[in-house]
């Protein structure tokens, strides 16, 4: 029997939650060290290394900017009636960056919203603040556009896309990266399975691409569809390492979007082991594993995560109100 609507919403939340915090470890780490540290695949949460320059000394289990974005991301778009003012998203960043600061951890913040925050903060107008911002922080933090948004007329949920984030990643390639998590979490909403979402997460990118400004750098839906060949004969193990060879764990949209449809395709009827594995790759696998894990947690509902690494990610993340959330976006997505 196939997830409800409300847990495959719920399950696109979780399922970026989860993949973020077993990532916060593994991020900014090489593949090589992860896997002698804790093996091909990761099996559990483990905490911030005193060696991970990023995330020393956070508990396992503990999200990172992925989620804490999505939220704010998520929330706004409740308060907006559909809509993200960006003033409001700016003025909630901000907020957010001083909160991040003060806890020791301001180096979670990705380069394209560092950039924007700073302009802000010193006066810019947030529609122009985002003109340079093309890394993956808007792909990263966009389910709850998905989820809010019905994925026909794709054209429609693709410029909403773009309104939500343009802050600080008003650029083509970004704009197509976020487009295509949006639309494969949108599409597995309405009963798509990880094939069928990707389909429509390329088309998306494509129409992305055609927003925002000019930056150079590959093209995303390309790149998408690219780095499906790449793994596709490829068995787990050897998928991961090809990814990382290859297709590219860093920050810049056009690898780590790419990055995470390569791991769904190779997991693509187990959403747990999805988020574990893209957690296992190093770089920037936090939020390659948050992207995955929203898609793939659309695609099979929450239920499908174990009960124990929700328990733990809910007790260790108290504050997260994901079932709340969801409930407010589904709302959004039923109107006309």
């Amino acid at each position: 029997m196939s997830a409800s609507l409300e847990s495959r919403a719920l399950g696109a939340l979780t399922g970026l939650a989860l993949g973020d915090a077993l990532g916060m470890p593994t991020q900014a780490l090489p593949r090589d060290l992860v896997r002698e540290r804790w093996g091909a695949v990761l099996e559990t949460f483990h905490a911030g290394p005193a060696d991970n320059e990023i995330s020393a000394g956070m508990r396992a289990g503990a999200v990172t900017d992925d989620t804490d974005q999505a939220l704010i991301l998520g929330h706004l778009l409740v308060a907006g009636d559909g809509t993200v003012d960006q003033q409001r998203l700016a003025d909630e960043l901000l907020v957010w960056q001083k909160m991040m600061d003060a806890a020791g951890s301001g180096d979670l913040l990705g380069p394209s919203t560092v950039r924007a925050l700073g302009l802000v903060a010193a006066g810019a107008d947030p529609e122009v603040t985002g003109r340079w911002g093309d890394t993956n922080g808007a792909a990263m933090r966009i389910a709850p556009v998905g989820v809010a948004t019905p994925a026909r007329p794709l054209e429609r949920l693709v410029t909403l896309v773009h309104r939500s984030g343009r802050v600080t990643h008003n650029t083509r390639i970004a704009v197509a990266g976020a487009a295509a998590v949006a639309a494969a979490v949108s599409a597995a909403l309405d009963g798509a399975d990880v094939a069928e979402a990707t389909d429509l997460a390329i088309e998306a990118a494509h129409l992305g691409a055609e927003l925002g400004h000019y930056t150079g750098g590959a093209d995303v839906a390309a790149r998408i569809s690219w780095a499906l060949d790449v793994v596709r004969e490829h068995a787990l193990e050897p998928g991961l390492e090809a990814i990382v060879d290859l297709v590219g764990t860093g920050v810049v949209t056009q690898e780590a979007v790419p990055a995470s449809f390569a791991v769904l395709a190779l997991t693509p009827d187990d959403p747990w082991l999805t988020v574990r594995a893209a957690a296992s790759l190093g770089g920037d696998s936090d939020t390659i594993a948050a992207m995955a894990g929203a898609i793939a947690g659309a695609v099979h509902g929450v239920e499908a995560f174990p009960a124990d690494a929700v328990a733990l990610l809910e007790a260790v993340n108290p504050d997260l109100g994901l079932a709340e959330l969801v409930s407010d976006l589904l709302v959004l997505r039923a109107r006309p």
